[in-house]
């Protein structure tokens, strides 16, 4: 059976400027020949260390469709080619070519935390009311974005983007591109405050995704956060149709009623612009109750069926990295170490929510809270005074080791009590191996840190002990 067609060449040639040197037909897009799919067209983009012109030949070996090139480049290969003028603008002309062809209904989401989890809501409870498209993994930069619109089938009912910034800016290019009709920001925070003068600034910045909605556009807001009255009227400036609110407040549009946090889910009631609600979530945390509010009053927004997304709800589950639980046996007969790994991404806010979490995470007898925290980056001045302060949280969530890795950890771990301290080290490889060599079974071992923090080493290194013990056991049993 033939794959859909996602984009022929003549379609291709008159969104990029660009002249076809065969005619092809693609069944996707892809900027990374290490991924691509085979019926891909491959997107060579030159970066500040790779140029994706010296991948084409791999791209084509993988199964590419075609590849969109600079003018001049010349392939080893006899193969459908798009040479371009630049080939960026090619990717970001191929996503608005998509937009403008595309019937579905647009939605967006940005905010300083809870975006990924958030997009993932949206594109489950999306799906079960019609054909979904949503951004991959976290494509929400300035070719997450555009690759994220290119890859839209047309028959799409619903799209789902998330979109990124830690500069102003950024996002008003952004929703250029995606003209969303409804706009979902969960939250306004202190990150990537380095770039910014204050966080007002930062909300004045993830305002920037009205720019790209006419008058009969939808904001959805959190009501509980500090900034919302600043967003609202950024949004009643841009002329938007309808501006609603989700949270706690009693004031709140959609609001939460009530909600039971368990260890590993939760159980909410909440009032969605006036229908009331019950639903579970297979995702602790009381920040993630709030934000799927946000995603049904989304629902109700586009005129979606609230009954049919409350049912989807219960399908959710923690991104990879953003909170997903890993259990690993590193001793027969006893009690599995339970990894929370938050390794993805941190911020202030973040790592409150993922300490609440982590609190209700019991130990097995004889295991302990053992806390695993990267630098935070991108805070500016207030870096070292924003680490020291998660000593307290810590505390509260009764956290029995810490773990540090980075400059800026380092002011948070020499005001921790001594018997706290397990080790502070430069990098995360290196404090890998104190980790693994520390953990027993029964621990609950959170993992968070900022993505250059690489704090999916750690990870990595706890879940080799299981691969190790395998492999003890297959070498005992070999001999």
């Amino acid at each position: 059976m033939k794959k859909n067609i996602l984009w022929t060449s003549a379609e291709i040639a008159k969104a990029t400027g660009g002249r076809a040197s065969q005619e092809f037909e693609c069944t996707g897009v892809s900027i990374d020949s290490r991924t691509l799919k085979k019926g891909d067209i491959y997107i060579a983009l030159k970066g500040d260390v790779l140029d994706g012109h010296d991948y084409v030949e791999a791209a084509f070996k993988a199964g590419a469709a075609a590849a969109i090139v600079k003018n001049g480049f010349v392939s080893p290969l006899a193969a459908p080619l798009v040479p371009v003028a630049d080939t960026m603008t090619a990717l970001e002309n191929l996503g608005k070519a998509s937009r403008a062809r595309s019937g579905a209904k647009i939605i967006a989401v940005t905010g300083s935390a809870g975006k990924t989890g958030t997009k993932e809501m949206l594109a489950i409870v999306f799906s079960a009311l019609g054909k979904t498209h949503a951004s991959r993994k976290s494509f929400n930069n300035q070719w997450g974005v555009p690759l994220s619109l290119a890859m839209m089938p047309q028959e799409t009912a619903y799209g789902i983007f998330e979109m990124g910034m830690n500069h102003p800016g950024e996002l008003a290019k952004l929703t250029e591109q995606v003209r969303p009709h409804i706009a979902l920001i969960t939250t306004v925070e202190p990150v990537h405050i380095e770039h910014f003068k204050n966080v007002e600034e930062i909300a004045d910045a993830k305002a920037e995704i009205f720019l790209g909605m006419d008058k009969a556009g939808i904001a959805v807001l959190n009501f509980d956060n500090a900034h919302f009255a600043r967003l609202k009227g950024w949004a009643e400036k841009r002329g938007l149709g309808k501006i609603l609110s989700f949270g706690e407040d009693d004031q709140a549009q959609s609001r939460l009623v009530d909600c039971s946090l368990h260890a590993d889910s939760s159980k909410v009631t909440a009032d969605i612009l006036g229908e009331r609600v019950k639903y579970k979530l297979n995702i602790p945390g009381k920040h993630i109750a709030m934000n799927s509010l946000g995603v049904l009053t989304v629902v109700k927004a586009a005129g979606g069926n609230l009954a049919l997304a409350v049912e989807a709800l219960k399908n959710s589950e923690p991104v990879e990295g953003r909170g997903n639980r890993i259990q690993v046996t590193i001793a027969e007969g006893q009690p599995p170490v339970i990894i929370i790994n938050e390794s993805y991404n941190a911020n202030p806010a973040s790592m409150l929510a993922a300490f609440r979490v982590f609190e209700m995470a019991a130990p097995a007898p004889g295991g302990r809270r053992i806390a695993v925290l990267g630098d935070m980056l991108e805070l500016g001045r207030d870096g070292p005074r924003l680490h020291a302060e998660l000593a307290n949280p810590l505390l509260k969530a009764k956290t029995d080791l810490v773990f540090c890795c980075g400059a800026q950890m380092d002011a948070l771990y020499h005001v921790l009590p001594p018997d706290w301290r397990g080790a502070h080290t430069k990098d995360s490889q290196e404090l890998a191996a104190q980790v693994a060599a520390a953990v027993r079974p029964g621990d609950v071992v959170l993992v968070k840190g900022s993505a250059g923090s690489k704090m999916s080493y750690v990870v990595q290194a706890l879940q080799a002990l299981a691969l190790s013990q395998m492999k003890t056991k297959e070498q005992l049993n070999a001999v």
